[in-house]
């Protein structure tokens, strides 16, 4: 079999990243602060870069005095749940799993991987219980009240409980939280009062509720200045969603030099100052087109959650990447860079934009993690004889859930309920 050379034309299509689009991709995934240290430098490098200073007042990165809704501290959350877990004293074991457990918390204090997935990152040697018991007994009893929550139902439910309030406001409080079937205060009010209790403790513990911060470890961000792109405001039940320009530098070409310049050029070619030229007017609009972007996801965002940042923080809507890039024309994976550190200023207090997304778990309907393990316990509280994980899931998809069984068992578990096999 003899071998020869051949000729062969193929005709392919590839994507190319040119430096221009990776830069701009790399400003887009940059946090406030980190931006307007970058705008900063590049003004010192680039003379064709000038920034309008404000009347009264010479915008300068020095401390964190120069910004209005900056958080910083001395130490980083990670370090300071460390310490205090060294105070307890815990055994080798329980001090392996809480380690574990501070390492998958986020910069918010919210803990961002499964149980199932911290068993294998320890190599199983653990399982499900002994892991959720540091987290509820240890973890969750750590300061700032609220870290180590899974939802911002268990995040308020923690900060409740270490509150000094008297145990029937914690009662209603928690019944509120984890008891009733609907999200609607005032329907929960309702109930409650009709149930025979007192309204001035219904109104109290709803009051403790809606004051509880939902991102309670942003108070031990360390590496960067938390300062946020967007804030909202509601005046008359109606959403105001404002792009932060407070101490936000302003930049443009420096015509004067640029026209002395170009008729220099003309005579003698550079390519050095023709770059810089370029990389001054890509900056601009580069910036331009980055703020403009995260306000428009912002503003989508805050619409959808309209209810949540309302009277009624129990109320979270489920909200995708692909749902927020669908009605805004963009790529899912620009959505994705675009909430990245990025933060906003709410009622509630200073949030993280993408903490405001969460995925539904049918493709059917659109159901959040914790409104489907409601659905589960309100199933299982109201059996007559134990239903299986299986025939729960039939009972749910006659209503059009379309989940799976191993679905309703994933979070059967994440409630601590048993088994039909052990009701």
């Amino acid at each position: 079999m003899a071998i020869s050379l051949i000729k062969e034309f193929k005709q392919t299509q590839k994507v190319s990243l040119t430096p221009l689009l990776k830069k701009s991709i790399d400003l887009l995934q940059l946090s406030r602060y980190e931006l307007i240290q970058k705008i900063e430098s590049e003004i010192e490098v680039n003379p064709f870069i000038e920034k309008e200073e404000l009347e009264d007042f010479d915008f300068q990165i020095k401390n964190s005095e120069d910004f209005d809704f900056e958080i910083a501290a001395s130490e980083s959350l990670r370090e300071n749940l460390i310490k205090q877990i060294t105070d307890l004293r815990l055994d080798k074991d329980s001090s392996l799993i809480a380690l574990s457990i501070i390492d998958s918390l986020d910069e918010s204090g919210q803990l961002i991987d499964e149980i199932e997935d911290l068993k294998s990152i320890m190599n199983f040697k653990f399982n499900f219980n002994e892991i959720e018991n540091i987290l509820l007994n240890v973890i969750h009893k750590l300061e700032p009240a609220g870290i180590g929550f899974r939802n911002f139902k268990e995040c308020i439910k923690i900060q409740i409980v270490s509150k000094q309030l008297p145990q029937k406001i914690k009662d209603i409080a928690e019944n509120i939280l984890l008891q009733s079937k609907s999200d609607d205060l005032d329907n929960i009010r309702k109930e409650l009062v009709s149930q025979g209790l007192d309204a001035r403790d219904i109104d109290k513990a709803i009051h403790e509720i809606k004051s509880c911060d939902l991102s309670p470890g942003l108070n031990f961000e360390h590496t960067n200045f938390v300062i946020p792109d967007i804030r909202i405001r509601l005046e008359n039940n109606e959403l105001y969603t404002d792009f932060v320009t407070d101490n936000f530098p302003k930049i443009k070409i420096d015509e004067d030099l640029l026209d002395s310049m170009g008729q220099e050029l003309k005579k003698i070619p550079n390519k050095e100052l023709a770059e810089k030229i370029q990389d001054a007017k890509w900056l601009i609009s580069s910036v331009k087109k980055r703020n403009d972007t995260i306000f428009k996801v912002g503003e989508l965002i805050c619409k959808k959650q309209i209810s949540f940042f309302g009277e009624n923080p129990l109320k979270i809507n489920p909200l995708s990447n692909k749902e927020l890039a669908e009605e805004l024309n963009l790529h899912p994976s620009t959505i994705s860079r675009i909430l990245r550190s990025k933060y906003i200023d709410t009622p509630k207090g200073i949030m993280l934009l993408k903490s405001l997304l969460v995925s539904s778990v049918s493709k059917t309907r659109n159901v959040t993690p914790l409104q489907l393990m409601q659905l589960i316990k309100n199933i299982i509280s109201e059996e007559k004889n134990p239903k299986s994980d299986n025939k729960i899931a039939v009972e749910l998809n006659k209503r059009g859930f379309n989940l799976a069984r191993r679905t309703i068992t994933k979070y059967r578990k994440k409630l601590n309920l048993p088994s039909s096999r052990n009701r």
